[in-house]
């Protein structure tokens, strides 16, 4: 299977989970695409000052990784800045948010997948 660039969905969030401003998410997949394995699989782009707000996850799991720019992660309630290259693994019960407290936009690889895999 190949997706040209121009054939992804793009949605775009305001206030998102309880966050300030827009945040934009580029689909790459579905869940039908993954066999059911996730909801989630985005490139995700938070303009700065915008954020994602603190969020529970249940029934699943949710991996950011940083492609580009800076982010204060709320982690459990823990806050901890991260850049390109590093990861964010918000397990079965646990909670995370996203700011974006750089100058340019905040890039990152969003994945959440199902704890038990659902049939599509």
């Amino acid at each position: 299977m190949i997706q040209k660039h121009a054939e992804l969905k793009t949605d775009v969030h305001k206030e998102f989970r309880g966050g300030k401003g827009q945040v934009f998410m580029e689909h790459f997949l579905d869940l039908h695409k993954s066999n059911g394995a996730g909801r989630l699989f985005s490139k995700t782009v938070i303009p700065p000052g915008a954020s994602i707000g603190v969020h529970k996850h249940e029934g699943d799991c949710e991996v950011y990784y940083i492609l580009k720019g800076e982010a204060l992660l709320n982690d459990n309630g823990t806050e901890v800045k991260l850049g390109p290259g590093d990861v964010n693994l918000c397990r079965d019960g646990e909670t995370h948010g996203i700011e974006n407290i750089g100058s340019g936009d905040l890039e990152y690889i969003a994945i959440i997948l199902f704890t038990r895999q659902k049939e599509v």
